[in-house]
């Protein structure tokens, strides 16, 4: 055997040691990982579903990098999204990094398919990575957003709809926590029959009935509920008759949403102005004049 061969395959032995011991320690790594309990948690969005494993991997191992003020503040947002059974803050700051990871893979992948028989230009792969490790650290946020934002809009709709019937279950006789079944009940599907059954279970499990609906506000954090659950809090408090406090209430709320409604009609000329005038005005010019354009130059003018 000659010095070459033999130089070989200490080079390959050595590579594969290498190989061999990283794997363990990966493997090692990933294995200390403790399995969660979700028993009582909601399954989280399909998105996280799909790199639920890496998500619980990077969890673990960034937990402890989050500050306790940073986690309050993600719980809230979470909490106003109803994602607060379904994720922790550390597990939505992991998949942040896993989403910014997995989209800095594929643009590699899809730059490296381009590339193919040609000289790699490593600016362009590393610019490609970094604006989609950036995308995908950022869209949780604007996704996160977002759906607080539908939640909101979802909840300010339909408020009135089921204030007015725990307004005509009151006045029929039935206590508020009836009344508040009954919407649950013959009430549409969304944000509020959510809440609203979250109340009732918490009611059942012996939490105070105020105190419920204390956490429900806090958890929709929107001054429409909070208004509700104070003057329903300070009635009963105070001895007073609930119908007319619903009543004024579903009113109120109902006066509220119309305002809301004729709000928007009236920013929707704003808002069309400007794609009026950077794209429909000058598609208009152009279909007008080009004819008569066209007339002057063949004239000869």
């Amino acid at each position: 055997m000659d010095t070459f061969t033999f130089v070989l395959i200490a080079f390959a032995l050595a590579v594969g040691s290498a190989v061999a011991l990283v794997a363990w320690v990966i493997s090692k790594a990933l294995a200390a990982v403790p399995e969660e309990d979700r028993a009582y948690k909601d399954p989280p969005p399909l998105a996280f579903r799909i790199v639920w494993w890496p998500i619980q991997w990077v969890t673990y191992y960034t937990r402890a990098m989050i500050s306790a003020k940073a986690q309050a503040r993600l719980m809230a947002r979470l909490r106003q999204a109803g994602l607060d059974y379904c994720l922790s803050p550390a597990q939505y700051q992991a998949s942040r990094l896993v989403g910014a990871s997995v989209l800095a893979g594929v643009a590699w992948w899809v730059v490296d398919s381009f590339v193919q028989g040609r000289a790699p230009s490593w600016g362009s792969y590393a610019q490609l990575m970094v604006l989609a490790g950036l995308l995908g650290f950022v869209y949780p946020a604007i996704w996160l957003k977002d759906r607080i934002a539908a939640r909101r809009k979802q909840l300010l709709k339909m408020l009135p709809f089921y204030l007015d019937i725990i307004t005509l279950c009151v006045e029929a006789g039935l206590n508020l926590q009836g009344a508040i079944t009954q919407s649950v009940a013959k009430g549409p599907a969304g944000v509020l029959r959510d809440e609203f059954q979250r109340v009732l279970r918490d009611i059942r499990a012996g939490k105070p009935r105020a105190e419920s609906l204390r956490a429900m506000a806090a958890r929709l954090n929107e001054p429409a509920v909070g208004n509700f659950v104070i003057a329903v809090i300070q009635a009963e408090s105070m001895g007073m008759n609930l119908g007319p406090v619903l009543r004024a209430q579903a009113d109120q709320r109902r006066a509220e949403r119309f305002l809301r409604a004729e709000k928007l009609a009236m920013e929707a000329p704003v808002k069309m102005l400007l794609p009026l005038i950077a794209f429909i005005f000058p598609c208009t010019f152009i279909v007008l004049f080009f004819p008569i354009v066209m007339k002057f130059l063949n004239s000869g003018l």
